[in-house]
């Protein structure tokens, strides 16, 4: 007799993932075993991405399995350009399948959009941990969609700021994240506003020509480079991609997928794995970048553990 398999709302991923520093450790390990090679025991191809044209869209499809949490996922989520203010349908959408590995079961037909939000807010504060400047008191977000909320909620739980900016195209929805969210944040008129001074900045914006430059940027902080998930977007320019020290989540990805990687020519580094197991130094003195793109197996462990605290409370 078949299993009928689990299916997770968005409400019970939130419920079982209450935390997105939850994610920080198993993640870390994940990273590190990633930049292992086939002996990390994390089997990932680059994503498939297929274009739906006449939408101006894309659909992706991440599998992954890793030996060390013995867990095999797919992930399939949709991606939009930027459909204007009056659209109701968010620009991402994702569902994540999860799979019984010895013997390809379905187990669990989960919500994507809490995982990836979460998940990718939790590497950027691992990039962070490691590369930020050692005294970095100012936090600046671009964008305030949902990866800047989940993005403030775990910086804000991992780092101190003596202060918080965001910036958004609408700016409207800056001054409504500031609203929201707890704790004081500054709404700021423009980008080059947002990022003077900043010591950490992250992008999580819809933009496909760069939106921030290198000259507006003080020497010496971190950006985690969020958006600009297609080899023809992107959000920095020319300048802060080739004077920054360049950390990548996949360099076979980012040489696939990344238009501020491939447009700028710019020399990547080491991946955040290979600093995660010391093998490559973390340069926090220097600028940095760190362009996340999101990996297949970072899905993986969220929903790996998401299930196992499901099941335990059946």
């Amino acid at each position: 007799m078949s299993r009928v398999p689990a299916f997770l709302s968005a409400a019970e991923v939130e419920e079982h993932l209450c935390s997105s520093s939850l994610l920080i450790p198993p993640l870390e390990t994940a990273l590190a075993n990633f930049s292992s090679g086939p002996e990390g025991g994390v089997m990932q191809p680059v994503r498939t991405v297929v274009p739906v044209t006449k939408h101006r869209g894309y659909l992706g499809v991440m599998p992954a399995y890793s030996a060390a949490e013995d867990a095999l996922t797919t992930k399939l989520v949709t991606f939009y350009e930027d459909r204007g203010i009056t659209s109701v349908v968010p620009s991402h959408q994702a569902t994540v399948l999860l799979f019984e590995p010895s013997n390809g079961t379905l187990l669990a037909v989960m919500d994507g959009n809490v995982i990836t939000a979460k998940r990718t807010a939790a590497v950027s504060a691992i990039a962070t941990k490691f590369l930020k400047p050692p005294s970095s008191e100012v936090l600046c977000i671009l964008g305030a969609g949902v990866q800047a909320y989940s993005h403030y909620e775990i910086f804000t739980e991992q780092f101190f700021f003596k202060e918080v900016r965001i910036w958004n195209r609408t700016k409207e929805n800056a001054e409504k994240f500031a609203d929201t969210v707890q704790g004081e944040v500054r709404v700021c008129s423009s980008v080059q506003e947002a990022v003077a001074g900043a010591d950490v900045i992250i992008t999580v914006t819809l933009a496909t020509e760069p939106i921030l430059f290198g000259e507006w940027v003080k020497p010496g902080a971190h950006i985690n480079a969020v958006g600009a998930s297609r080899p023809d977007w992107r959000e920095l320019d020319d300048e802060l991609m080739k004077e920054a020290v360049l950390y990548v989540d996949s360099q076979e990805a980012a040489l696939k997928e990344s238009g501020d990687v491939l447009l700028s020519g710019a020399e990547i580094f080491a991946e955040l794995g290979e600093v995660i197991k010391g093998v490559k130094p973390a340069h926090c003195e220097k600028t940095t970048v760190f362009k996340s793109l999101g990996m297949a197996v970072e899905d993986t462990v969220a929903a790996k553990l998401i299930y196992d605290s499901w099941s335990s409370g059946k």
